[in-house]
């Protein structure tokens, strides 16, 4: 397989995984019950269609070692979804970070057990 392929399969696991995270955590788990359901679903897509080209394209050009990149990579998809939710969706900053924490976490795990496969 294509590493644009991998790519776009990568990114199909993350929106299939992050998002209803997302939309759980602001809704049910955090009651951010004033916020529409299509603002946390769009807000969902638009973070990790920002953040993770950046990681599969652009980071690889700086970053040579694999556990390095890995590391950087992921602490800064996380941090920068959380600025996304913090900013677009009006949450508490700390609310932001765990949230991009457990969907990033849980983005992951799905990811290796994918590949694994």
């Amino acid at each position: 397989m294509l590493y644009e392929q991998k790519f776009l399969l990568a990114l199909f696991l993350t929106l299939i995984s992050e998002v209803p995270i997302v939309f759980v955590l602001v809704r049910y788990f955090y009651k951010y019950k004033d916020i529409k359901i299509p603002t946390i679903v769009f807000v969902g897509i638009l973070a990790s269609v920002l953040t993770l080209p950046y990681l599969w394209f652009v980071l690889p050009a700086f970053v040579f070692n694999q556990t390095l990149y890995v590391m950087l990579g992921e602490t800064l998809v996380v941090l920068i979804e959380a600025i996304i939710y913090y900013k677009l969706l009006k949450l508490k900053l700390l609310d932001s970070l765990v949230i991009s924490l457990i969907a990033n976490i849980v983005s992951i795990i799905l990811g290796l057990l994918f590949q694994m496969n």
